[in-house]
């Protein structure tokens, strides 16, 4: 099945390249409500998935407060706050940054990669930093090993697998490496919507409590001008979080929620979409949200052009 055309570059009002990909919007009881290109077919939800990872801490028996759960969830900006955070859940477990199986990087955050560039790049920077140092806190509390805690067979990891394999009622059948080094498991959109939905409909336990420290303190989940932080800023109840190669998830406080591949991968095409399904759902979403940096297209460095959502695809 080839998936259908989502958003098209438009140079001098002509389309010069299209995305292809997949959207899945499901109803509060999971049915599917809108759906467009092939919603079933496994993909890597890279890191739209942090939130469940986190639900699989918690059930194992992680004891964390509010923001640092957040910051589990987040692919962080690096900023000075980020790594601070990051630093000091490490700290509180009697950890080091060298015990993070992430590799080192630079913040993604540009004025804070300027400030520390000549210093190098560190691991506390990587933006899945906070993810990590929540999972070796779940196992010093557990009283599991950590120097393989990243390792698909680790017990931490069995049990991020069930839990994931429960939110998205899907038998799990493939498992990668995320970029980060944490185990990755392949799961339709549609198991993505519906978990999300499921996070934000819980009354209370592992799974209300994720989407409860995610949305007060959006902050941590991304950083300064991006678009998870920014969106559940200004759309009330709103749990948002996205992921590497073109993936994103979102889910509205009475359950409706979204999950989006772009084939490509390309990143430059989720934040059109995402903002033309939240009008589509009757949501505004607020003018810093209309304002998010979008991908320029220039011509002799001026805008001759765009990024739109197809015509026609809700419609």
């Amino acid at each position: 099945m080839t998936n259908p055309v989502l958003v098209e570059v438009v140079r001098s009002g002509f389309v010069e390249s299209v995305h292809r990909g997949a959207l899945v919007i499901t109803a509060p009881d999971g049915s599917v409500r809108f759906s467009v290109g092939d919603i079933e077919r496994p993909v890597y939800p890279r890191s739209s998935n942090k939130p469940l990872q986190a639900v699989g801490m918690l059930r194992a028996g992680l004891t964390i407060g509010d923001e640092d759960l957040a910051l589990g969830c987040g692919s962080h900006n690096g900023e000075p706050g980020h790594v601070e955070g990051a630093l000091s859940m490490l700290s509180r477990a009697g950890l080091t940054e060298d015990e993070l199986a992430c590799p080192p990087a630079f913040p993604l955050h540009e004025p804070s990669m300027l400030a520390v560039a000549a210093a190098g790049k560190r691991r506390a920077a990587m933006n899945c930093s906070g993810k990590h140092a929540a999972m070796l806190t779940t196992c010093t509390q557990l009283g599991w090993t950590c120097e393989d805690y990243a390792a698909a067979t680790h017990p931490l990891q069995k049990v991020i697998q069930a839990t994931i394999a429960d939110l998205t009622s899907e038998t799990i059948e493939t498992v990668g490496v995320d970029g980060c080094g944490a185990p990755l498991f392949a799961f339709s959109l549609t198991g993505l919507a519906r978990s999300f939905g499921r996070l934000v409909t819980a009354m209370g336990g592992p799974e209300g409590r994720v989407a409860d420290a995610v949305r007060a303190y959006p902050w941590h989940v991304a950083g300064t001008g991006r678009e998870d932080t920014v969106l559940m800023r200004n759309v009330d109840g709103l749990l948002s979080k996205g992921g590497a190669e073109g993936v994103h998830s979102f889910a509205l406080p009475d359950g409706t929620a979204l999950a989006l591949k772009i084939d490509d991968g390309a990143a430059r095409a989720r934040i059109p979409l995402l903002l033309a399904t939240l009008r589509h759902l009757g949501i505004d979403p607020g003018d810093e949200a209309e304002e998010l940096p979008k991908a320029a297209v220039l011509g002799g460095g001026k805008p001759v052009g765009e990024l739109r959502v197809a015509s026609g695809l809700f419609g």
